[in-house]
């Protein structure tokens, strides 16, 4: 039996969906953080439960071959960039067995899997930041949270993020600490600026900022927006949002404009998409259009058909298909989501496309539709049974699932098979390098009664 603060010295022979490596001691399960598969390590217990263990590395005794040496100081305090110390290709096949090994355990399903959809680039892809804030020492500083706590780990510059956030960044922690404006404690619910929120169209390279604050500061912001607006032409849109709750959501439901636009616009698929600071948009724009595109693919629309798009955002999935099919409806809980998918609707000449908002399951039953096609976004929790029930009643033909979590696709994938939908396709795909999550394409399709 394995004890707390013991040494062993093992090989990880895997990597966990949570990115952590595993070896086996004694028939037990050890759990190491950092590790790469053929990894010969030393290293320290330091939990033991029933049946597995965790550990830290204590020495890299043979380094595997897929081992690299990572580009990041911090990535191991943040814990956003699990895979990091890893080679890209290993990355790619790691995610590629998550994704299977999801399907394949936890759905009990077999389908056809396609070739992994890996990325082009692996850094400064992302077109959108959050960054708490804290004080050190009587200063503001941000960065972002440390996995599975709010203490705030500062960054200067994320090699995710594109370089202009580092350097909007730094102004604006410039201005606030000159003007002595304070940061938000969440303990003593005090202070005023809670987050930095910057976006960024990737083709369009128009960027919002955002300013989140627990009360309405415009007067004291006005001079940073003029500062702003002269160094970075590319800011099209200065907002303060406004959460006055004593909550970890990062953004309230107020959103006041204290320069240019309310929104900035991007394309994606070939459409131009309006993004609010409150709208749903992918943060990787080239990775989410090859996953829209193996989405219609998976789709196959002859012309006719009708989609419902679910949990549809501000609406780029369905406007993508829109003119391959029929007619695309789309439902999205987040009004404002609703608001800019009729509006790229409108911007975009697209006529046979409308959007409701409210719970997917419950307008989708009121709207009494029977779509020839069904495309599902759903949050990381994955669909709700009733929604899936819902769903399968209306007889699509076809159901398309785009997942950012391969354990609850897998799970709802299971259900629909239940009521009589066979899982044909899987397709996994990389929209977030050298982090540990992973997307997957479904495809499934209604089995003849008969059968």
């Amino acid at each position: 039996m394995l004890e707390k603060n013991e040494f062993i010295t093992a090989e990880i022979t895997g990597i966990t969906s949570e990115g952590n490596g595993v070896c086996r001691v004694d028939g037990m399960a050890v759990f190491v953080p950092d590790t790469a598969t053929g990894d010969i390590v030393k290293i320290k217990i330091v939990k033991v439960l029933k049946s597995y263990a965790y550990g830290i590395v204590d020495e890299i005794i043979t380094p595997s071959p897929d081992r690299i040496i990572a580009d990041c100081p911090v990535y191991k305090k943040c814990g956003g960039c699990t895979f990091r110390h890893i080679d890209y290709k290993a990355e790619c096949r790691i995610k590629d067995n998550i994704v299977k090994d999801a399907f394949r355990r936890i759905g009990g399903l077999n389908p056809e899997f396609e070739e992994f959809i890996g990325a082009e680039k692996t850094s400064r892809y992302r077109n959108k930041a959050q960054y708490p804030l804290t004080s050190v020492d009587g200063k503001a500083v941000c960065g972002f949270y440390a996995e599975r706590t709010h203490r705030v780990i500062p960054v200067s510059d994320c090699l995710l993020q594109p370089e202009v956030f580092r350097d909007i960044l730094d102004t604006v922690l410039e201005y606030i600490n000159s003007r002595k404006i304070s940061v938000y404690s969440e303990s003593t619910h005090t202070g005023i600026v809670r987050h930095i929120y910057v976006r960024q169209g990737t083709y369009s390279g128009e960027i919002m900022l955002c300013i989140v604050v627990r009360k309405d500061i415009s007067r004291q912001l006005a001079t940073l927006c003029r500062i702003i607006a002269e160094r970075f032409p590319a800011v099209k849109s200065i907002v303060m949002n406004v959460n006055p709750d004593k909550t970890n959501v990062i953004l309230g439901q107020k959103c006041v404009t204290l320069y240019g636009s309310d929104i900035i616009s991007d394309s994606m698929c070939g459409n131009k998409i309006e993004i609010s600071p409150l709208s749903f948009y992918q943060v990787n724009t080239v990775q989410a259009e090859r996953i829209y595109r193996k989405a219609l693919e998976f789709a196959d629309p002859s012309g006719n058909e009708l989609v419902a798009d679910l949990y549809c955002g501000a609406g780029t999935i369905g406007l993508s298909m829109a003119k391959k099919v029929g007619k695309v409806v789309g439902i999205e809980v987040i009004p404002e989501a609703v608001e800019n998918a009729r509006k790229n609707a409108v911007a975009n000449n697209i006529t046979n496309a409308e959007f409701h908002c409210g719970d997917c399951g419950e307008i989708f039953k009121k709207l009494n539709i029977r779509p020839d096609i069904i495309v599902i976004d759903p949050p990381r929790k994955g669909c709700s049974q009733e929604t899936i029930r819902t769903i399968a009643e209306a007889e699509p033909q076809k159901i398309v699932m785009i997942s950012c979590n391969p354990a609850t696709a897998s799970r709802d994938a299971k259900l629909f098979g239940e009521l009589g939908y066979r899982t044909l396709k899987v397709c996994g795909a990389d929209l977030f390098p050298r982090t540990k999550h992973v997307e997957c394409v479904v495809l499934m399709s209604r089995e003849d009664k008969e059968n």
